[in-house]
């Protein structure tokens, strides 16, 4: 299946989508797709040499892609009526999705994943980054774009270790059968999918079971089993001496055979300090020394999207964060609270998926409520239709801080054209990242 001379993406700028066609492209493969709009990620791939197009039209579909000699792969992300995954199948294409072939790929290598409802993309991109700053050659997929790297893939088939975002969505991650796996979280998410929190629960002991040598679990969750990490000193992993020094996070790392002292993060966020404990407890599990770890801890440089700085000046601090579940923001909030003790918080939050701001539409309201100020765009639907009743102005209702607005995009950027805040963040899953450049813009006028 994964010889095939030519592959066809359906949704190719996708974050985990765009790594495999990263991936195919420098093995020699003819690489094209379609998505529904040109996004920088995009752009980065046609420029190294993909064919894409953002219409769902087969006749846009190259001509030399055919039955026999193509794969074509999809997420679940696309709908069932799209017509070019239905041309596809009438043709009698071979299709598969994205998770299947991952995990057809894992099975060349002996697999770390990092599973977790949140974490996950930074702690394997610090773990991929530990490895390729120590010269040590392995493959990453990652559901981000490393800072230090531009990518979110780099790696071949005859490396040993491989690197892997494990995906809950969809129970995707039980088709990777990895030998060593961290989770670092369990909260309750994709209720769409699962149901139930239990059910998602369920499904992460089923994947740590699959581990065939090592796991490593978050103290938070209930899963017992394993070895745990955390902060707490009863964890076979931990973060001791914790500070902020000059907006930086500074700890020792404490490990089964001993203590790496005095790291020092250039990542902010206390959470950022426990995905670091997991990354090097995995690295130091397979093959790394203590001083390989200090020294790739210090110069990761972080992920597109994850706590991203765009302005860092004395008067004027604006981040950016992919967080799009009630804990995320929660998170993000408290470790901005601690860089920045002082500062007047403006959160912009753009709520993701009908079904999740549903599903947990007072915890939103909560987490919201302890910034000083939030402004809410309209909901970004993503795969899902409409329901009633829920929507960015049933959020703003429920929010309780003393200044809440729900605004467009252009009304946001004429008033930070006039107005400059203290610190201001942007925040959210959907097409919020598309507001990044303008508002920086309107920001430094």
């Amino acid at each position: 299946m994964l010889d095939r001379p030519n592959i066809y993406l359906i949704g190719i700028g996708g974050i985990g989508m765009s790594a495999l066609a990263r991936y195919f492209q420098q093995s020699g493969r003819k690489v094209a797709g379609y998505d529904r709009y040109r996004s920088p990620l995009c752009e980065d791939l046609e420029a190294e040499g993909m064919k894409i197009h953002y219409e769902d039209d087969v006749k846009q579909i190259p001509s030399r892609f055919k039955a026999e000699d193509t794969l074509v792969i999809y997420t679940p992300a696309i709908p069932e009526d799209h017509s070019e995954l239905n041309f596809f199948q009438k043709e009698g294409f071979e299709i598969v999705k994205r998770a299947r072939v991952l995990g057809l790929i894992a099975q060349k290598h002996r697999c770390l994943a990092v599973a977790g409802t949140h974490g996950k993309t930074t702690t394997s991109s610090i773990l991929g980054h530990l490895y390729r700053h120590a010269e040590v050659e392995i493959s990453a997929f990652l559901g981000g774009i490393s800072t230090n790297y531009q990518s979110n893939f780099w790696g071949h088939d005859d490396t040993d270790l491989l690197v892997a975002e494990a995906d809950e969505y969809d129970r995707s991650f039980l088709n990777l059968k990895p030998t060593a796996a961290v989770i670092t979280s369990t909260d309750a998410d994709h209720l769409d999918i699962y149901g139930e929190a239990q059910s998602l629960e369920d499904t992460f002991r089923e994947f740590a079971e699959s581990v065939s040598d090592f796991v490593l679990v978050n103290e938070s969750t209930n899963l017992n089993l394993g070895l745990k990490y955390g902060f707490g000193n009863q964890n076979s992993y931990y973060a001791d001496q914790v500070q902020v020094l000059e907006h930086q996070y500074h700890f020792d790392f404490v490990h089964p055979q001993g203590r790496i002292s005095d790291i020092s993060m250039l990542l902010p966020g206390r959470h950022n300090v426990e995905n670091a404990v997991a990354a090097a407890a995995l690295a130091l599990k397979y093959g790394l020394s203590e001083e390989q770890i200090k020294a790739g801890l210090e110069s990761f440089k972080g992920v597109k999207r994850r706590f991203e700085y765009h302005i860092q000046k004395e008067d004027l601090v604006y981040i950016d964060d992919y967080a799009h579940h009630p804990k995320e923001i929660a998170a993000l909030q408290n470790s901005v609270r601690e860089l920045y003790p002082k500062r007047k918080i403006t959160a912009i939050f753009q709520p993701h998926l009908y079904s999740r701001t549903r599903d947990f539409l007072n915890d939103f309201a909560a987490s919201l409520s302890a910034f000083d100020e939030v402004i809410l765009l309209e909901l970004y639907p993503a795969r899902e239709r409409p329901i009633a009743g829920i929507n960015s102005k049933a959020l703003l209702d429920l929010i309780q801080s003393e200044k809440k607005s729900l605004m467009g995009r252009q009304e946001i950027l004429s008033r930070f054209s006039e107005e400059k805040p203290e610190l201001i963040l942007t925040i959210g899953a959907g097409d919020i990242d598309q507001l990044i450049r303008p508002l920086k813009l309107a920001l430094l006028k």
